[in-house]
């Protein structure tokens, strides 16, 4: 049954509830949306070791990286991000798979991640990455990057 629109007459039925919830599911990933949810990281670090911040100059995502490094080993991860679903999904799984890691296994991982939107790769200890960075959603690559990229600067300076 079909009730009655007191709005505006001339907008067909079909389009009273845009967008139908089905086609949002279909777009966006479960598994993005999953890890997006996770901000157990999330916050920020006063006596930190390695900081850095980025912005993506397309679409004006920011991302803050704090970290506490000791002997060579990510033991604090924490982060600040004002993105998108895809970038904070990223960082979310970022930050939860490099703490406690070695330093050289993080920056062999940020080195070679791009590699995973062409072809699926054998990442020890990073394989939670191929779920979002593959060739569906590389239309958002440079979304899924930034934390990447944020974290490389922060390891580098």
């Amino acid at each position: 049954m079909v009730t009655q629109r007191i709005a505006n007459p001339f907008i067909p039925v079909r389009f009273w509830t845009w967008p139908p919830k089905l086609l949002i599911i279909k777009m966006i990933d479960k598994e993005i949306i999953k890890f997006a949810l996770d901000t157990r990281n999330y916050g920020s670090i006063k006596k930190y070791s390695h900081f850095s911040k980025l912005k993506n100059s397309l679409c004006g995502d920011e991302i803050k990286i704090y970290l506490i490094i000791e002997k060579n080993k990510i033991l604090k991860f924490k982060y600040q991000v004002n993105a998108c679903l895809y970038c904070q999904a990223s960082i979310s799984l970022l930050s939860r798979l490099s703490k406690n890691k070695q330093l050289k296994s993080v920056k062999d991982f940020l080195n070679r991640a791009n590699i995973l939107f062409v072809k699926k790769t054998e990442f020890k200890n990073w394989n939670k990455f191929e779920k979002i960075f593959n060739k569906k959603n590389n239309a958002r690559k440079e979304c899924l990057l930034l934390p990447l990229k944020t974290m490389f600067k922060a390891l580098n300076n």
